[in-house]
């Protein structure tokens, strides 16, 4: 990893990426991508393990859009993803990447639109597509897409998609690419599945792990509510009434919960919004441009559909229920204390929770500030001071 930061003008980069650069004011390398782009522009096979919200998508974007021929209407660059929201996200950042390179064309591909809305898009023969592994296939069963040209193919959160059961979907869509192709894996751990496909299919692969330092570390303080069950909801309203935050991320750990919690809180004047895997896609995407907009205070959603969301200034996270993996515990409060800023992560524990949660304290080697309520209502730290008055 390089000692200092380098600047993106000091690279083999077009003026037109450099200047979409400069207009989302972005100038410096992030460690991920000083190691891994210079690899991707020589044509190498790549094994990226980076932890999350570290620049990934500028890192594996810039190449892509370098690479493209402009004057050939066939898909030459591929991005994988494991959720929409994550696809829709990667090809929001590559929009801005691309926005003095008339020309190029992307399509987002996932489950959950209308497929003739994406149909139309690929008759426009875009040369860039960003897709969920599920959907992907569907169009290639009907005949829609066609992946013989393709370039570069880029597998995001690879650990993730995997994890998910898309093994045999991944692999179903790589070998229907050039045997010469560039296959590039991003993945915040690696496991055994993302080690099978680099074996399987990458061509003398570079590995690349950028370990997480104090520099691109997220700064998260985590603190721990002792709570009982019946008093979580007034708990997280104590939370919600500080005035300390102005966007928040709640989760839950059901979909029918997070629904009823919502409502909840709507009823009694939070602005709140939920997203959960019963809700159709196009209300998913509106909650979340929302929520970006900031439009929306309270943001309640359960881990399956908070996957791959990526917004910079989430000032907390709030545990309202203890997650069923430690993994989970990790993607949940890494949603604050991105792009430098420090985060704040909040979990409402019960007695009954108390031993799962020691597990996830040594999987993660963390050792959380415990808050409790005293007498009064008011919440206090370990020497009885008011949280509030001291943060």
């Amino acid at each position: 990893m390089p000692e200092e930061q380098i600047a993106f003008t000091g690279a083999d980069i077009s003026k037109e990426v450099l200047r979409a650069l400069d207009t989302m004011n972005i100038r410096l390398m992030t460690p991920v991508q000083a190691e891994t782009l210079p690899l991707m522009m020589e044509g190498r096979d790549v094994i990226a393990i980076a932890p999350t919200g570290t620049g990934k998508t500028i890192a594996f974007g810039i190449p892509m859009l370098e690479y493209v021929n402009l004057s050939d209407n066939r898909i030459q660059e591929l991005v994988v993803a494991p959720t929409r929201e994550l696809s829709l996200q990667i090809a929001e950042e590559l929009r801005s990447l691309a926005q003095y390179i008339p020309g190029v064309k992307i399509a987002v591909l996932y489950g959950g639109q209308p497929i003739v809305k994406q149909i139309n898009q690929l008759k426009r023969h875009p040369q860039i597509i960003i897709a969920t592994p599920g959907r992907l296939l569907d169009h290639m069963n009907r005949g829609n897409v066609r992946l013989d040209n393709v370039h570069t193919m880029v597998l995001d959160e690879a650990d993730e998609m995997l994890n998910m059961g898309f093994v045999k979907d991944v692999t179903r869509i790589i070998e229907a690419t050039p045997a010469d192709r560039q296959l590039v894996l991003y993945s915040a751990t690696t496991n055994s599945d993302v080690q099978t496909i680099a074996w399987k299919y990458q061509q003398d692969p570079v590995e690349v792990i950028i370990p997480a330092t104090n520099e691109n570390r997220p700064k998260i303080t985590q603190y721990v509510i002792e709570s009982e069950p019946k008093n979580k909801y007034e708990h997280l309203l104590y939370l919600m009434d500080s005035d300390e935050f102005s966007r928040v991320m709640v989760f839950v750990n059901t979909k029918d919960m997070t629904q009823r919690l919502c409502n909840r809180m709507q009823k009694a004047g939070y602005q709140a919004e939920c997203l959960h895997g019963d809700m159709r896609q196009g209300a998913r995407n509106k909650v979340m441009q929302a929520f970006r907009k900031g439009r929306f205070q309270i943001l309640l959603a359960t881990d399956v559909a908070a996957r791959g969301i990526d917004v910079d200034d989430v000032e907390a996270v709030i545990n309202y229920d203890l997650p069923n993996e430690n993994e989970y515990y990790l993607h949940r409060i890494g949603r604050t204390g991105r792009a430098k800023k420090h985060g704040v992560a909040f979990t409402l524990l019960t007695f009954a929770e108390s031993v799962r949660f020691d597990t996830i304290l040594k999987y993660i080697e963390a050792n959380p500030v415990i808050l409790r309520f005293n007498e009064h209502g008011i919440l206090c730290g370990e020497e009885g001071n008011a949280f509030f008055d001291n943060i």
